[in-house]
């Protein structure tokens, strides 16, 4: 039928206007504290008011246009590594001025992909909220003058700053979005492409301005976020901990976690990207052993976490005795929006834990319940070069692999 043709197809290239006002409907869910901005936002009338700016000009913004024309420029580790500090701050002006070229175009790309959604999926309120914090994003970057001395630097720091927090809760929101108008989506592949694409160029954009932010701190062991000696062993210590602690909440017991292999291992490496993946895959292994043994509580097997380095890669695999993932669904877990918390044998409100403290922090990633965690943790990992792969034994457990490549390895060394 013609509403179905409608549904499908992607959204026009100029504005909905209606036609009394000749602006675009009001967007609902303004209201919404959980989502408001916070730190740039003062009150409630500023908001609305840029609200009605931006959406009544929401698909015919020519500057956008051209920006999404641009190819983004991708940097190596390395060259961020050795690019090295220069006593009189240059290489921090340097930096400043790559971000400020070079954030627009990636932004504007991702408004291009908000726009090319098929309408029903683009009209949902909660994902024209992200599509437009990326346009605010887009604007307030564009307006920023060139950065030709450390004033200036240091007044686009603040910006950077601002825009950190104003989009910390986008995968959250597109979590919720894309669930509220799943039953909407005809083609799977759209909102897998869509969701990889946007949550990699997120991680991207966040490593840059993260990077530049600590090129100000003095810290020995690292050049701006990468860590000159990154000891995996540690960082997975940190992750078990945290994963313990909420294991431990929700069922009374956690199970213990073996470390093994290269221990020893240090390499330079960026702690962000593992300190999204680790405590999701940490999570799954121990959720699915707990979950396996609810009879015996206090009795259940260790998961064992095995590092493997060499001069090309390093990988990290975690193996759980939790009965493996049935034949059914194997193929699933990969999906956005599969979530096995909501098969399990728990109350879902109580997986809600789970997300209320993940969220607090550096890892504003909901990733239990929501059926992000493995989807997104496979599409970081394959933006770094590497790759995420389950094997399961039915009836055993599970083994993930998390292989990364090294950032001054014999191998080329992924963009960012």
């Amino acid at each position: 039928s013609a509403s179905d043709r409608l549904i499908g197809s992607a959204v026009p290239s100029s504005p909905q206007l209606s036609p009394t006002t000749g602006q675009l409907p009001p967007m609902s869910n303004t209201g919404s504290p959980r989502f408001r901005s916070t730190s740039s936002m003062q009150g409630f009338s500023e908001l609305a008011r840029e609200r009605s700016k931006t959406v009544t000009s929401f698909y015919n913004q020519s500057a956008i246009d051209v920006s999404a024309e641009k190819a983004s420029v991708r940097l190596t580790l390395a060259t961020l590594l050795y690019s090295g500090k220069s006593p009189d701050g240059h290489h921090i002006l340097s930096s400043a001025k790559y971000l400020h070229k070079e954030l627009p175009v990636r932004i504007a790309h991702r408004i291009k992909g908000f726009r090319s959604l098929p309408f029903i999926i683009g009209c949902n309120p909660t994902i024209l909220q992200v599509h437009e914090l990326y346009i605010r994003a887009y604007h307030m970057l564009s307006d920023f003058p060139p950065i030709k001395d450390q004033d200036m630097e240091a007044r686009f720091c603040k910006l950077v700053q601002q825009l950190l927090d104003d989009h910390k809760d986008v995968v959250t929101m597109l979590a919720q979005g894309f669930r509220e108008c799943r039953r909407h989506v005809q083609d799977e592949m759209i909102l897998r492409s869509f969701l990889d694409t946007t949550l990699c160029s997120r991680l991207g954009i966040r490593m840059l301005a993260t990077h530049h932010l600590a090129l100000h701190e003095e810290n020995a062991d690292f050049v701006g976020i990468i860590c000159r000696r990154l000891s995996p062993k540690k960082i997975i210590e940190k992750w078990v901990d945290f994963a313990r602690r909420l294991c431990e909440h929700q069922y009374g017991n956690s199970p213990r976690v073996r470390i093994n292999g290269h221990v020893a291992a240090r390499f330079p490496f960026i702690p962000l990207p593992l300190d999204y993946i680790l405590p999701e895959l940490l999570k799954n292994a121990m959720r699915a052993t707990m979950e396996s043994h609810l009879d015996t509580p206090y009795n259940v097997p260790d998961v064992v976490v095995t590092i493997a380095n060499n001069d090309i890669d390093f990988v990290i695999r975690i193996s759980d005795r939790g009965g493996g993932i049935p034949h059914n669904i194997v193929d699933k877990v990969m999906d956005y929006h599969f979530s096995t918390a909501e098969e399990s044998a728990q109350d879902p409100r109580m997986s809600n834990l789970f997300n209320n403290i993940t969220n607090s922090g550096n890892q504003s990633s909901p990733m239990h319940g929501f059926g992000f965690g493995l989807p997104t943790s496979r599409a970081y990992a394959e933006y770094l070069g590497g790759s995420l792969s389950v094997q399961s034994m039915q009836g055993i457990g599970t083994d993930v692999y998390l292989r990364l490549r090294h950032i001054d390895g014999k191998g080329e060394s992924f963009r960012v």
